[in-house]
């Protein structure tokens, strides 16, 4: 099934689209989630725990660019309810600036990512007031 409503022309054949389970999440064309995460940490807030943090890796091959951002996936009762931006910054006036791709959670509960376009990992923590 493409885009929650077509049925692919091959894989198909025969069947209808109430055959098949929607989508949890349905991502923008090109964004290129590599990498996600479930946090588990204790570090930032409660809400955050057990989300679904989304590395948008992003596109290039397009005539606007998409993707290039991090971003949480808030989940309640088994259902994605809310979709938001965590970390954006990574394309400026359409230049690449990073590309984030994976996640590792610390001890700490601090979050790394990593970033394959500027060849960094960044370490992400949240701190009280």
């Amino acid at each position: 099934v493409h885009a929650g409503a077509i049925l692919d022309p091959e894989f198909g054949k025969g069947k209808n689209i109430a055959d098949y389970s929607a989508p949890a999440l349905a991502l923008g064309a090109h964004v290129a989630a590599l990498g996600i995460h479930f946090y588990n940490g204790k570090q930032f807030p409660a809400n955050y725990k057990q989300q679904l943090f989304v590395a948008e890796h992003g596109s290039w091959n397009r005539s606007k660019k998409s993707g290039y951002k991090v971003a949480v996936a808030t989940i309640e009762q088994g259902r994605v309810i809310k979709y938001t931006p965590f970390i954006t910054g990574f394309m400026k006036n359409e230049e690449t600036l990073g590309r984030p791709v994976a996640f590792a959670e610390l001890a700490d509960g601090s979050l790394l990512i990593s970033d394959d376009y500027a060849n960094v990992i960044y370490r992400v923590s949240y701190k009280k007031n």
